[in-house]
Parts: C-alpha cells; structure tokens; sequence
C-alpha cells in the first residue's frame, strides 16, 4: 500500500492510497469460490457451477463489497501510518477501481489541530464556601408549608403570598400569538409561574380590576417570532384568595410522608440542601474550569465540526420550542444565530480530549456507576432508567462525556490555585452574589 499526504488550506487534508491490485481481486476470487459451494442454479448440481457463471451473475456486486471493505480497512491503516486524526467523516473518491489495476482512491477531510493545554497552575478558582443554616431550612420549610395550603376568597387588594385568578389577552403589535390567551389561570404571586414583572403587576389588583399590562419577552425566547418583542396584556383580576398555612408540627411532617415529627422533617430538609449545595459547587467550579480552558488558549477550528455543531444546536433550540407549544412549521432558523455558541462547544471539547488523550485519562467504572444512579434515583422506576441507558449507546456515551467532564475538572483542580469564597446557599443556588461575599477568604488556597 502507498500513501501519499498533501496539506489544503488550514487543516485540509486530502490523502492518497494505492493499493495493489493482487489484494483486491485475490479478495473477490476468494469469495466467489466460497459462493460457489453455496450457489444454487437451474441446470447444475450443489457446488458444480462453472466459476465464469458464478463471475458472470455474482462478480459486480462481490468486487463492489470488497472495494468499500478495503478502502475502510486502508483507510484507517493510512491515518495510523501517517498518524492524522480525521475531524468528521471524510470525503472519499475513488481514482482507479477497474480489475487488474491498483486500487487508487483519496480522502479529503480536516484533521483536528495540534493542541498543547499548557498554563494550568496559573488558573485561579474560587471553591464557594457555603454552610446549610437553619434559616435556609425554614425557608424550605415555609415553601412546603405554602405548597399545602388552603386559600380563602377575599376582597382586598393583592399580595405577594395571595392566588389569583385572571383572565387576559395579549398581543404584540396587535398580532395574536402562540399562547396569547388565557382564562381562569391561577398564579400565585411570588411563586415564579409567570415572569416577575407580570406577578409584579397583578400586585395591588383587586376582583373586577382590569389593567394592561406590558411584557418584553426575553431575546432568548424559544417562540423566534415574539422573542425580543413587547406585548400587550389585557388583564381582567377575578378572584384573590388569601393562603392559611398549615402548623409545621408532627400532623403535618406526616403529610409529607416523615415519620418522627417536625425535627425529623427539619433534617431530612437540611439533607437534600446539603446535596443541593455540593452539585451545586461542583458547577460552579466546573463553569469556571471550562471558561479558564476556553479563555487560555487558541484553537483553530475544524469547520467540519462546528458546522456539526451548529445543526445540533438549532436541533435543540427547535425541541425547545416544540415542548413550550410552538404551533405550526419549524421556523427557519440561520445558521449564524449558532455560530458563537457552536464555536465554544467544539473549541472546549478539543481541549477536553486533548486533556484526556495527552495525560491518559480513562474513564472510571465506579464514577460511571454512581452517575447512572444517581440520574435513575429521580425516576419512579430507577431499574428501568438505568436499562435504557444500558441498552441505548448514544445515552451511554452522553453519559460517559459528562463524567469524564467531570475527571479532566479533578485533573485541573490538582494543578490550579484554589480559593474558598464564603457565601449563602441562596447566592449559590440563585446565581446573585451576597454584598459581603464578594471578598475571598484569605490564606485559604486548596493545594
């Protein structure tokens, strides 16, 4: 086999394989002789037809098999020799295919870029420190408490606490839109069920108020065609009612299925924040892990894979919106809409797997298994989640990302500078940093 190797703009690569024409129609000569003992024809014995009729009815389609199994076993052989790594599937074109001639074809394709993940130790990180305090659990506690409660119609005006109902309209520049209307619609005020201006709004209305109520709707919005947009609510307050709380004692911890009274329920609150806290610390270093590789270091990119990207990234902006009710056809979303975000995921992966590759990272078995059961815990069935993932190999490998994501963090934060940054479990969870943990503990670097 001959190779030969030419360099096309940036990572273009086109590779040339000769192969001699023996190992192709020695290949086909073999596997029409194993047909012949197989072959059942009109007029000749079990394993006595002649090899010119077994050529003749069988020859074109065996030597079509033989080409493409030769071209991918020297296909991969070629890279190895030549020691490239292809960026996606290559585009393969054969030159010469005839028999007795030397199998010629070349594969064009980019390769992915040498890359050197260099400058780790200099990488600062703050690990947030957070304790689980007992005002977090009774805001917890107060949260469950509200989730059980029985509300009274009264007539006053609205309060952050009370539930609604209304009915309203809205339009955007006149226009109807996906979801526009609503009657009888329940919100209860400061619960997060609508965007925060809109609850903002309804406060104050009493039965029989009617207000217009205006809403610019996120530039992120999955429905493209109100995104960015402001709309217009006519909205009608029908009824609010004020909310009794149950008693946070033994009758209630029962309710919620706890046995042991109100401290057992308290503990087994403080429990489920402290594993809130930990994922969420694990992410916020993770975010900050990934950000410092991206913002390190320059790769060039293969156009190959950010174009793979960017059709993945509109296939889940486009499942987004299916599942918020977008009616009608798919909407014609630009490719370059993608083009950043499509552009970090595929600069961040390579800096992954060169991590991974460079300093022989390999996945571990127990770390796979606690992930798998811990994404099965939040299902009703676990054992049946757990064989889905089991038997379908994109979730799998989904999976395997994820965790080995999470390995080349634990091989960054051996080698970087970090630093413990106190705050409240409620700046950690919300995002919105407290005004007095802005400042990092000094003299607390994790080696």
């Amino acid at each position: 086999m001959q190779v030969s190797v030419e360099s096309g703009d940036g990572l273009q690569r086109t590779l040339k394989v000769q192969v001699p024409s023996e190992q192709v129609d020695g290949k086909v000569d073999e596997k029409l002789r194993e047909m012949r003992g197989q072959v059942r024809l009109q007029g000749f014995r079990p394993g006595k037809v002649p090899m010119k009729v077994v050529e003749k009815r069988y020859g074109p389609q065996v030597r079509s098999e033989v080409l493409d199994e030769v071209v991918r076993t020297t296909y991969s052989e070629a890279l190895e020799q030549e020691s490239l790594r292809p960026a996606g599937t290559p585009d393969i074109q054969p030159l010469t295919v005839e028999p007795g001639k030397d199998l010629e074809y070349e594969a064009r394709f980019e390769v992915i870029p040498d890359i050197e993940v260099e400058g780790i130790e200099s990488i600062e990180l703050e690990r947030p420190a957070v304790d689980v305090e007992a005002a977090d659990v009774d805001r917890i506690l107060d949260r469950l408490r509200r989730q059980h409660a029985e509300y009274t119609e009264v007539e006053r005006a609205a309060a952050e606490g009370d539930r609604v109902t209304i009915d309203f309209d809205g339009r955007v520049d006149g226009e109807e839109f996906e979801g526009n209307q609503g009657e009888d619609v329940e919100v209860t005020l400061g619960d997060g069920q609508m965007p925060g201006p809109f609850e903002e709004a309804l406060t104050g209305m009493q039965a029989g108020d009617q207000k217009t109520i205006r809403y610019t709707f996120p530039d992120g919005f999955p429905d493209t065609t109100i995104a960015g947009r402001e709309a217009e609510f006519a909205v009608t307050m029908k009824k609010v009612e004020a909310p009794e709380l149950p008693e946070a004692d033994e009758a209630f911890a029962e309710t919620l299925g706890i046995e042991g009274g109100v401290e057992a329920l308290r503990t087994r609150i403080a429990e489920s924040l402290e594993r809130e806290r930990d994922q969420a610390v694990r992410s916020r270093i993770k975010e900050q892990v990934m950000n410092a590789l991206v913002e390190r270091h320059e790769v060039t990119l293969p156009r190959t894979l950010v174009d793979q990207e960017i059709e993945q990234v509109r296939e889940q902006t486009l499942e987004q919106m299916r599942q918020a009710g977008a009616a009608g056809d798919d909407p014609d979303l630009p490719a370059d809409r993608f083009e950043e975000e499509a552009q970090r995921r595929v600069k961040l992966g390579l800096l992954v797997n060169e991590v991974v590759r460079a300093n022989s990272i390999e996945i571990d078995p127990e770390r796979m298994q606690s992930a798998l059961q811990r994404i099965a815990a939040g299902y009703e069935q676990p054992q049946q989640v757990m064989q889905h993932y089991l038997q379908n190999q994109e979730a799998m490998q989904s999976l395997q990302l994820q965790v080995m994501e999470d390995q080349v963090v634990d091989w960054v934060l051996e080698r970087a500078s970090v630093v413990e940054k106190p705050m409240s479990l409620d700046a950690l969870t919300s995002g919105v940093e407290d005004e007095d943990s802005t400042e990092t503990k000094n003299g607390q670097e994790s080696e």
